[in-house]
């Protein structure tokens, strides 16, 4: 698989939706997940991102103009011990409840299915990071309908165990922009990670399309002592 660069992956795509990136930094000792969400329609703009414990939640950011709450209020990260999940969804809470529960990633998301948003029907996605003993594993999953079929929920899960340095993979709901959206296909993109958590922040939020993109998450959580650091852009402020 061709290694991407994320740069060009995002500003060749003016919508891939809501995505996430999980991988390792360029000199092996933190773990780096990116979450970002767009939007179309002036309910999915109205929202912004704040931290909620050690994860986030998303917020309107206008609260008098806020339509619909069900798919766009949620938390998009949340921590379970030495786990970090990220998803574009409210079956954060679903993972997290499960995985507690002794349930795997993927066993906990069998009671889910794909967004009750017709005709897009948009993805699922979710991500979990392991970091335990100085070693760091993730796996990304999507949930889909089958082309557009409601009927039919196609499931695929991706792990990846000792990941390369600057290395991570992208998944993202959206193949471009279109009516009905085009969910997205294949397997997660294989792209590289440079950078510091500043300069990884901005080339992510620099290539995001200008009109479309509402708020990007991005924390650098070191394998060795699970300490982390995050930044929070908001095109809402």
């Amino acid at each position: 698989m061709n290694k991407l660069n994320i740069a060009k992956e995002l500003s060749d795509n003016s919508y891939p939706g809501r995505g996430i990136i999980i991988g390792k930094s360029a000199d092996g000792k933190k773990a780096v997940t990116a979450y970002f969400i767009m939007g179309r329609s002036s309910n999915s703009r109205n929202r912004i991102f704040v931290e909620d414990g050690e994860g986030i939640r998303t917020e309107a950011f206008d609260p008098a103009r806020l339509e619909d709450p069900s798919l766009i209020i949620y938390a998009p990260v949340r921590v379970l011990g030495n786990k970090t999940i990220v998803t574009n969804g409210d079956q954060t809470d679903t993972i997290y409840e499960g995985m507690d529960r002794q349930l795997t990633f993927e066993q906990s998301l069998r009671s889910r299915e794909f967004e009750p948003d017709g005709p897009n029907y948009t993805p699922r996605i979710s991500g979990i990071m392991h970091i335990e003993n100085g070693r760091f594993n993730y796996a990304m999953s999507i949930l889909k309908s089958n082309n557009g079929d409601p009927s039919s929920c196609n499931r695929y899960t991706f792990a990846y165990e000792n990941p390369t340095a600057g290395e991570g993979h992208f998944i993202h709901t959206y193949m471009q922009d279109g009516n009905p959206l085009p969910s997205f296909e294949g397997e997660p993109k294989l792209i590289g990670i440079e950078g510091e958590i500043d300069e990884f922040t901005k080339t992510v939020w620099d290539n995001l399309n200008e009109d479309n993109k509402v708020s990007l998450f991005v924390r650098f959580i070191d394998i060795n002592t699970g300490k982390y650091e995050t930044r929070i852009v908001n095109k809402n402020s």
